[in-house]
């Protein structure tokens, strides 16, 4: 009898025991409701921070170069998360510019539903569908477009990328004004792209979670990419069948992800 009644409490004991620990389990894994996901844009050069107009950078080409403005647009967001589902952001809302100049470095997607997301992919630019909506079709973001410098005029199009300063090299020897623009111009010259980036660490939205991802922009890659482009050949580079093309794919290449921070709304 007293076996018996020695298995009988050890069995109701690991049973409470596997019980709670179930409870537990499903009480701290369950990510419920929505909020908001904050994207920081920090701009740089290589491994220094970008500073707009008082600091110098050299590049591979000995160009260096005094930033005076970079501006850029990014568009169309969409967040996967840890079982590859896509959240995709209401395009109507999913247009931004980032601008050193003014200090809007900061994207706030709103009312994203709770999840585990491990990736975010966004576009540089405007699509050809946005675009092709005319005038009337833009909303609120034509102005901002506008007021920021990233429009040449409606029937050109956007600026993808406002890129200015001056520089010298070896032989230019006296600051000269560079100026680097970047769009599309009619379905032949679409440099509109689009770039998905792992996180890192998992970004957890929930009522109570609304995490940060701090995303570096390295101005560098613009001309020192994977494509070279030389100041000291040509300063100016718009619309360019050749080198337009080549800037959109070194932009894409200039963002990478920092570190999540995981945490309440508004706490960084």
């Amino acid at each position: 009898m007293k076996s018996i009644y020695k298995i009988f409490t050890v069995t109701l004991i690991l049973s409470v025991f596997a019980s709670c620990s179930s409870d537990d389990d499903d009480g701290s894994t369950e990510l419920m409701g929505e909020n908001s996901v904050t994207l920081e844009f920090d701009n740089s050069v290589g491994s220094d921070d970008l500073l707009l107009a008082t600091s110098s950078y050299t590049n591979s080409q000995n160009e260096t170069l005094t930033i005076t403005r970079l501006n850029y647009i990014v568009s169309n967001f969409s967040l996967t998360n840890d079982a590859g589902e896509v959240f995709t952001y209401d395009k109507d809302d999913s247009y931004f510019v980032t601008s050193e100049e003014t200090g809007s470095t900061e994207v706030v997607l709103e009312n994203i539903p709770a999840g585990t997301y491990v990736s975010v992919t966004f576009g540089i630019g405007v699509d050809q569908e946005k675009y092709l909506q005319g005038a009337e079709g833009q909303g609120d973001f034509l102005t901002v477009a506008e007021e920021t410098n990233m429009m040449w005029s409606w029937q050109a199009g956007y600026k993808f990328l406002n890129f200015e300063g001056t520089f010298t090299s070896e032989t230019v020897t006296e600051a000269t004004d560079f100026k680097v623009h970047m769009g599309s111009h009619g379905s032949s010259l679409d440099n509109y792209k689009e770039v998905t980036l792992s996180l890192g660490t998992d970004a957890l939205v929930s009522d109570e979670m609304s995490p940060i991802i701090h995303l570096v922009a390295d101005a560098n890659a613009i001309l020192d990419g994977e494509n070279k482009l030389s100041l000291t050949e040509q300063s100016v580079i718009m619309v360019s069948e050749e080198k337009s093309p080549k800037v959109a794919l070194n932009t894409a290449s200039m963002f990478s992800v920092d570190h999540v921070h995981n945490g309440s709304e508004h706490s960084h």
